[in-house]
């Protein structure tokens, strides 16, 4: 099973015949992702060919891709159903508004450095339209073994029962090796900006109506609430076993730490006060990634023997 990306989904990247664009869509193509096409609408009409590597490493087919003009007329042309961002900051907002406006139900923004006030607006956009935003500046999503939209590497693990919300990409990185032989569901990088389309809460409950989803790891980080307010979630709705993780709990007092949104203010957003609440509601809190990855082995472990 999989929550928001499947192997039915049908991609679209805006931004393919960039430099990240073209590179990162050789490997969503090596993973097994149908993606569909590019959107640029200077080059609308063209192709691109790329150069598909087998995961093994083997040299692949070549794949001629068009380049659409509009995301609309990408997803008439297509059928295409998601579409990956990868357009310099300054453009981003305009291209996430034309897919919210010709209605793609998944947009996955990669880019980073995108003005607070840009993605507050498209967020708040997508919200109204009903359109998913997963992002800005994250890795994106990968369903193990089916698709992946965005640059999470689909070499790293395979398909299994564990499910993945991280705002770190280094970390869902990890966490995804360390339980490689495990395997998981669907790896979300929700990004670590103050502002993001899906939080931590809209990741637990699609993992929670996903019936092969056994475990949830949640990985978070200081800054902001999205940790107490997932906890106060997980209390009130979620049955399956959540684990977490938290980095930061050695960063120095009064500092902003990696992510824009890594940002404390007194004892709020500190990890202390996150373990805190999330172990309140019998939440494991781990200290390390791999103290992480050993707890969800006693877990599921525990859930194997019951």
């Amino acid at each position: 099973m999989a929550i928001f990306l499947d192997s039915t989904s049908r991609v679209i990247v805006q931004g393919m015949t960039g430099a990240e664009g073209i590179k990162h869509t050789r490997l969503m193509l090596s993973a097994g992702t149908r993606i569909v096409g590019g959107v640029n609408p200077r080059k609308a009409g063209q192709t691109v060919d790329v150069d598909v590597v087998r995961p093994d490493g083997s040299p692949g087919a070549t794949r001629s891709l068009p380049v659409f003009g509009t995301v609309a007329g990408a997803m008439a042309d297509t059928g295409a159903n998601v579409s990956v961002v990868f357009v310099p900051p300054a453009y981003a907002r305009g291209a996430v508004i034309e897919a919210i406006d010709a209605a793609m139900p998944l947009v996955v923004v990669i880019t980073e450095g995108i003005p607070v006030a840009d993605a507050v607006d498209m967020v708040a956009y997508a919200k109204a339209r009903r359109t998913r935003i997963i992002g800005p500046n994250c890795p994106g999503i990968i369903t193990p073994g089916q698709s992946g939209a965005g640059i999470t590497p689909a070499n790293i693990t395979g398909p299994g029962p564990l499910g993945l919300v991280s705002k770190s990409g280094t970390l869902t990185y990890q966490l995804m090796h360390e339980l490689r032989d495990v395997g998981f569901s669907t790896c979300i990088g929700i990004g670590g900006d103050p502002v993001v389309g899906t939080t931590h809460i809209d990741a637990l409950a699609a993992f929670e109506a996903d019936p092969e989803t056994r475990a949830i790891i949640m990985i978070g980080e200081i800054g902001g609430d999205a940790e107490e307010r997932a906890a106060e979630f997980i209390r009130d709705h979620v049955t399956t076993p959540v684990i977490a993780y938290i980095a930061g709990f050695t960063a120095p007092e009064g500092k902003t730490m990696g992510h824009a949104g890594a940002i404390v203010s007194g004892s709020a957003g500190t990890a202390q006060a996150k373990a805190a609440a999330l172990g309140a509601v019998g939440v494991p809190v781990a200290t390390t990634p791999r103290h992480a990855a050993a707890v969800v082995r006693e877990v599921i472990g525990a859930r194997a023997k019951g």
